[in-house]
Parts: structure tokens; C-alpha cells; sequence
């Protein structure tokens, strides 16, 4: 598992609502939950992401 401590992390632009947020790094693809930085990681492939960023563009997991 690569190591997540020296990562760049960022949150989206849009994500002011209270803190209930993921944040994904760069550099290596891999998103936590920003509330607890120092809790599991998930890491992914680019290929997966795009594909999930394009869903959520597209519209195809609703609202929340």
C-alpha cells in the first residue's frame, strides 16, 4: 500500500457544507474522509475516478 503521508490533499470548491466531505489527493489517486485525516485511505485507480467524476457530472448517483 503506498504511503499517504506526504500527500497533497484537497477538497472540492463546492464542498461548504459542515465539513461532511472526502478529499482526494494528487499525485496518486486516493480519497479519505476529511474529518478524520488520519483514517483509512482508499486508493483507486485514474481510470475508476474519471469514471466516477464523469457519473457525478453526468448526474447518475441523484442528490445527497
Amino acid at each position: 500500500m503506498p504511503r499517504t503521508e506526504s500527500l497533497d490533499w484537497f477538497k472540492s470548491s463546492h464542498s461548504d457544507n459542515g465539513g461532511q466531505c472526502v478529499e482526494v489527493s494528487t499525485g496518486l489517486t486516493a480519497v479519505r474522509d476529511s474529518k478524520n485525516p488520519d483514517g483509512p485511505v482508499l486508493h483507486i485507480s485514474p481510470a475508476s475516478f474519471a469514471a466516477f467524476v464523469a457519473g457525478v457530472r453526468a448526474g447518475g448517483f441523484g442528490t445527497v
